[in-house]
């Protein structure tokens, strides 16, 4: 009986939870700032990419077991795209090879155009219980700048459907266009508050080279402004930040992304996918070919740990992996920078707006 606890136990042990991230690469066209792994397709062959999906599924349910799944994520591309059938299929084959939490969130992203009230029902009645809306902009003149499809209307009229349904619901925003200064900034704040939404994320435009923005030499927001950008937003957003680009009530947090930003294993499905899995101790990279992973280091997986975790209000927590590669010299003399709180390191305000040459320096 002692053997059958052990055993029980080294089991429960070895096969931690690993959330659950879906790639759906499809999209109606590219925005001009889009450096995802996405393409734009007028008619996806969608029996394949189920198939490909569950085959997936089914290897890394041969490697790690039947894990429990706190958490899974349909990102893109255009999730909302996917024909309620191919939904269904790849739900069914995530329930018979994995151990589904009971309070599972399940997330999909979505553009405004993509899903009426009907679409979206069906997606709640398979499991769907989180919507992430990709709205970008409360300006038609904006989205078209941005080679976006919706227009303004179509975002609200999405995003009523939505709360109507009770749905959990959160809007992503880009900030720091060409034409964009604080005032602007608060203006669009002031905007979103009027929406009722209770999770936001605030993304400021990077320009990737190999994207149309990247090829257009545009007179972007100098370095100074776009930090006062961002002060302006945690100023005016009626809602606190938990994490450098996203902003929530406490009980609307993105469980998925925080598990990530913690260290949580997570497995990533579909091209353009990526995961950190953990089998027997060990930790792997998870990225391209599904079944070429790599092992990587504690220290290593250490300090992927600390580069998420700082970008979060809370931090890091220091358990022993993470102390050992953290410069706590350098911390001691910058506590204007760092601060430690409950066995969290994490940012000050100030700290926050410098946090790539806090994480340079910090580290070992």
């Amino acid at each position: 009986m002692l053997n059958f606890i052990f055993m029980w136990l080294l089991f429960i042990i070895m096969n931690i939870p690993h959330n659950l991230y879906i790639h759906v690469p499809f999209c109606m066209s590219k925005c001009k700032y889009c450096a995802f792994f996405s393409r734009a397709c007028d008619n996806p062959d969608w029996e394949k990419y189920a198939c490909d999906i569950c085959s997936e599924l089914k290897f890394w349910s041969d490697k790690l077991g039947q894990v429990h799944i706190p958490t899974i994520f349909f990102g893109g591309g255009t999730p909302s795209l996917m024909p309620i059938k191919i939904f269904e299929q790849i739900m069914n084959c995530i329930h018979k090879n994995f151990d589904i939490d009971k309070n599972c969130e399940i997330t999909i992203e979505s553009n405004p155009g993509t899903l009426d009230k009907n679409k979206l029902s069906d997606f709640v009645s398979i499991g769907v219980n989180r919507l992430s809306v990709g709205i970008q902009s409360l300006t038609d003149a904006e989205l078209q700048f941005m080679g976006r499809r919706h227009n303004v209307r179509q975002a609200q009229d999405l995003l009523n459907v939505a709360q109507n349904m009770n749905l959990r619901v959160s809007a992503d925003f880009i900030y720091g266009l060409p034409n964009h200064n604080v005032q602007s900034v608060i203006d669009l704040c002031n905007e979103i508050n009027k929406l009722g939404l209770q999770h936001v994320s605030m993304y400021e435009l990077t320009i990737e080279k190999n994207t149309p923005f990247g090829k257009m030499n545009l007179n972007m927001p100098d370095n100074n402004t776009m930090a006062d950008m961002y002060t302006a937003i945690g100023e005016n957003l009626n809602l606190p930040r938990y994490e450098v680009s996203n902003y929530a009530t406490p009980n609307q947090h993105c469980l998925h992304n925080e598990n990530i930003w913690d260290g949580g294993a997570y497995i990533g499905i579909g091209q353009g996918g990526a995961g950190r899995v953990f089998i027997d101790d060990i930790w792997y990279e998870q990225r391209g070919n599904y079944e070429l992973f790599e092992k990587i280091s504690d220290e290593t997986r250490a300090v992927e740990k600390i580069l998420t975790g700082l970008r979060t209000i809370r931090g890091v927590k220091l358990s022993d992996d993470v102390k050992n590669q953290i410069d706590f010299n350098w911390v001691n003399k910058h506590k204007d920078l760092v601060a430690i709180n409950n066995e969290y390191l994490h940012t000050t305000p100030r700290g926050m707006l410098i946090l790539d040459d806090i994480t340079l320096d910090l580290i070992k």
